[in-house]
């Protein structure tokens, strides 16, 4: 059985207005992978990712390039206990 994970994650750069959460709900849902991402008034992008490690890791490797329009500095990570309470991936406002 696959080891399941859960991080946070703060993305910066260019990453607002350049529909980064949008396809950062395509890309969890196609990896299979829980949680939410929301714009934060600083700027950057907040993401809390859970799934097998695997899948998250592929989704922490999307999010250091980002969509075409964004252009990302930094993606903070912050590995944390496995919760397993989500049922999907949401973008939050």
């Amino acid at each position: 059985m696959a080891k399941k994970v859960r991080v946070h994650a703060i993305i910066s750069g260019r990453v607002q207005g350049v529909f980064f959460r949008m396809e950062t709900k395509r890309v969890a849902d196609s990896c299979e992978v829980l949680g939410w991402v929301r714009n934060k008034i600083d700027g950057t992008v907040e993401a809390i990712f859970e799934g097998n490690e695997e899948n998250v890791n592929s989704i922490l490797e999307w999010c250091r390039n980002g969509p075409r329009l964004a252009d990302v500095e930094k993606v903070y990570v912050t590995l944390e206990d496995y919760k397993g309470e989500y049922y999907e991936f949401e973008l939050r406002y």
